[in-house]
């Protein structure tokens, strides 16, 4: 171990730290006015791990010299912040999000029970299980953007919001599990491990739907007293022509077929910039800052991760095979899980049991913080203001995380 990776080490610990403490700074943010621009930037959660990744390479450069700080910052993948950051300006689209709402609406009305709250369950349970299709980050920015205006909501009861959340990160976590190239952690090792969509979904896939559904029935239930009708479109909004709507489909689905290949799906999205512009009137303005800042969120943990080898993989490889699905489902509340099954792809002798357990205990953990799951930052960005000073507390999102993690755990150590 250098002294660079124990440097790392401990500001990985601050941006943990600093992630926890995000809520307070918002309440400084209202003592001290005359700050309150710098407070509430601190208080960003997207800002975090962008700003520590920078400490860490001022710190590299002092340590090591600049070149290799500039060496190891360029040695990173940003594909997956990329991507993040792409598909969910597409998927927010006015004509994607009216696309799928419309499909959720016309199941709702088949079902003999209140529509609101079979929206809700449609929202909870069948967007995710999506997520398998159309990739986790897609499914978790539509969702978001569906329950906001119905359940994260300021009159909402407080804790009912953090139930409703933490079920909305565990189910995208577990339910992209169907295939082996929606969920991030299943990406980083089915190649390595030759994990083709089959395999995952007569190991992982029955176990995730039934977790999944559980879930979203529990936590509909006891929404269901607070469960108000989906906003109607706004007055004078242009209709949007089917045409329009199957292009941005077509988009969509072009950005998830080549979600590992960065020059053609930014290509793609530089395309669908310019089809947004030049039918302007059947779009809502696109979530680029809030794109741009879960993919900052991102790239700094990505940064700041690669650092983190040196103790996280010795741990990793040291856990038999049920300590490792437990092991990995807490290591998941504060390291990406895809990164973790990176690490433990890059182990040598690794039984099937042990893989299974290690995959299984790093989706099913991934929706006890913000940074277990690539996609729980873009899910935060979009509902935080429906919460009590917009922002998302650490205690709350673990407490409502906890029974459907639990739930998640159960079905897959069956």
């Amino acid at each position: 171990m250098s002294d660079m990776h124990l440097i790392a080490a401990i500001l990985f610990g601050l941006a943990l730290a600093h992630t926890f403490a995000t809520k307070s700074f918002e309440r400084l943010a209202e003592r001290y006015p005359r700050h309150a621009g710098l407070l509430h930037f601190f208080g960003e959660v997207e800002v975090v791990f962008g700003l520590w990744a920078l400490v860490l390479i001022l710190a590299m450069a002092l340590v090591v010299g600049g070149s290799a700080a500039i060496s190891y910052a360029e040695s990173r993948t940003y594909t997956e912040p990329l991507f993040v950051f792409v598909i969910m300006v597409v998927a927010a689209s006015r004509p994607v999000l009216e696309a799928i709402r419309a499909f959720i609406a016309s199941l709702a009305r088949l079902v003999p029970l209140r529509t609101p709250v079979v929206n809700v369950w449609l929202c909870l349970a069948l967007v995710p299980l999506l997520g398998s299709l159309i990739t986790e980050p897609a499914a978790m920015t539509l969702a978001a953007l569906m329950l906001a205006p119905q359940i994260f909501r300021k009159d909402m009861p407080e804790r009912l919001k953090y139930a409703a959340l933490g079920v909305l990160f565990v189910n995208v976590s577990i339910g992209g599990t169907l295939t082996s190239f929606a969920a991030p952690p299943v990406l980083m090792v089915a190649s390595t491990w030759h994990w083709d969509s089959a395999f995952m979904a007569s190991t992982f896939g029955g176990r995730a739907a039934l977790a999944v559904t559980i879930n979203a029935s529990v936590v509909t239930a006891m929404l269901r007293g607070h469960i108000v009708e989906a906003p109607a479109p706004a007055p004078g909004a242009a209709r949007v022509p089917p045409l329009v709507s199957a292009i941005h489909l077509a988009f969509l689905a072009a950005v998830v077929a080549f979600a590992h290949h960065p020059v053609i799906f930014i290509g793609l999205f530089l395309f669908f910039i310019g089809f947004t512009h030049a039918y302007e009137k059947y779009q809502n303005p696109l979530i680029l800052k809030e794109g741009l800042m879960v993919g900052f969120f991102l790239a700094g943990l990505v940064v700041l991760g690669g650092m983190q080898q040196w103790w996280l993989q010795p741990l990793v490889s040291s856990l038999g095979p049920t300590a490792l699905f437990f092991g990995a489902t807490a290591l998941t509340a504060i390291t990406d899980n895809a990164a973790l099954t990176y690490l433990g792809s890059l182990i040598v002798g690794l039984s099937d049991q042990a893989k299974y357990m290690l995959v299984a205990g790093a989706v099913a953990g991934g929706g006890l913080t913000i940074i277990a799951n690539a996609p729980n930052p873009a899910g935060a960005a979009l509902v935080r203001e429906g919460f009590e000073d917009g922002s998302i507390g650490v205690g709350g999102l673990l407490l409502g995380a906890l029974p459907p993690t639990i739930v998640a755990m159960i079905m897959f150590l069956l």
